[in-house]
Parts: structure tokens; sequence; C-alpha cells
């Protein structure tokens, strides 16, 4: 897919005057950056999954879908109506991001705090170029117009489940290799089914 292209079948949210998609609005929609395994590295996150469903039963944890397997680079919001202009302003940003491919090796599961502790996936060593792909999309927030939704910390990980309680601690796992390839900008409209992707660019290799 070419850069700054929307993937086929997710175009545009058509919208009505007041900035909702037509036939009612969902309360809240969340826009954020993040890259997604690719058919491969989905697997491997699903058989950890699996692994710790079966070790760790105890936290009562609610599992992520597969499809949803993501790491968030930026976070750039929850809003009462589908951000018309932030998002033409992300995906400026999206266009003008300056990055390279990476390989990305994951090997431990471990919780964070917090209410419905999140059950997340990450990794022991994190990739120079994995900073410096997130150093970027802040810039090129900046240049956007967004410098007020540019995130000022940054964990790398993806979450599996959310529990009851948190994990008794570190669990290692057989390392797999995830290779980084392209940044996506997603809508989740909450409660209203899978996430929408509005764009998709390409990392340099």
């Amino acid at each position: 897919m070419s850069r700054g292209s929307t993937l086929r079948g997710m175009s545009d949210v058509q919208t009505d005057l007041f900035g909702s998609p037509p036939g009612g609005s969902p309360e809240r929609h969340r826009l954020f950056f993040a890259v997604m395994p690719d058919e491969n590295a989905r697997h491997c996150i699903s058989r950890v999954a699996g692994l710790v469903e079966q070790q760790h039963a105890d936290i009562h944890p609610r599992w992520i879908r597969a499809e949803r397997y993501h790491a968030t680079l930026n976070f750039l919001g929850e809003f009462p109506m589908y951000p018309e202009d932030i998002v033409r302003k992300a995906r400026a940003a999206g266009e003008n991001l300056q990055a390279s491919a990476f390989s990305w090796t994951l090997d431990y599961v471990a919780s964070f705090r917090g209410h419905q502790p999140p059950c997340v996936l990450r990794s022991t060593v994190v990739p120079k170029s994995f900073m410096t792909l997130w150093q970027s999309l802040n810039t090129a927030l900046v240049y956007a117009g967004l410098q007020r939704h540019v995130d000022h910390q940054f964990t790398p990980h993806v979450t599996l489940a959310y529990g009851r309680r948190e994990l008794p601690g570190v669990t290692p796992i057989t390392p797999f290799t995830w290779h980084v390839e392209r940044v996506v900008l997603i809508h989740n409209a909450i409660g209203q089914g899978g996430y929408q992707l509005l764009g998709s660019w390409p990392l340099s290799t």
C-alpha cells in the first residue's frame, strides 16, 4: 500500500452536520497511532496469550481479540464526536513521518498496575529504532499542529488482557521477533465493534 493511503474498505467516516456518523453516534471515539503485527507475529502473540491463560487463570482475564493486537505509539485522545480536524492533521503527520523498519523481540509477560490491571507482553531490550520511531512521530505531530496531543512517555508493549488482579510477577516466554514495517492510525468507536484503520504508512527499509 502506498504511503498515506487508506486501507481498502476502510475509507473515511461519512459524518453528519454535527461531526457524527449517520445513524447515531457512539458516546466516545478513541484515536491513536500504533504498530500492528503481521500474521506470524499475531500467531505468536496468540500463543503467548494461551500459555498465560493456562498458567494464570486465577487473574480472571478479559482477553483482547487477536485482530486488535497492537502496540500504541501515540494516544491522541478520546472524544465525544468523531474528531475530523484531528484526523486530518494526524494523517498529515503520518504522511510526513520519517523512520525505518526494525525488528522487535518480545520475551516476557507482566502486569501494569491499575484498575483491571493490563496483562502485557514486553521486551527486555527495546530497540533504539523503536524509540526513534516514537520520537519521529512526536516531531511529525508537532509540525501537523497536534503538539497538545504529543505523548511524553513511551513504554512499548502489547496488551493481552485485563485482569481482576495483577500477575504474581514477570513470566518469561520463548522469545519471538516481530518485524515492524508500518505505522497505522486507528479509530475506535467504543462499543461499535472492530477498529477502523484511517491510514497506513510503510517504514523505510
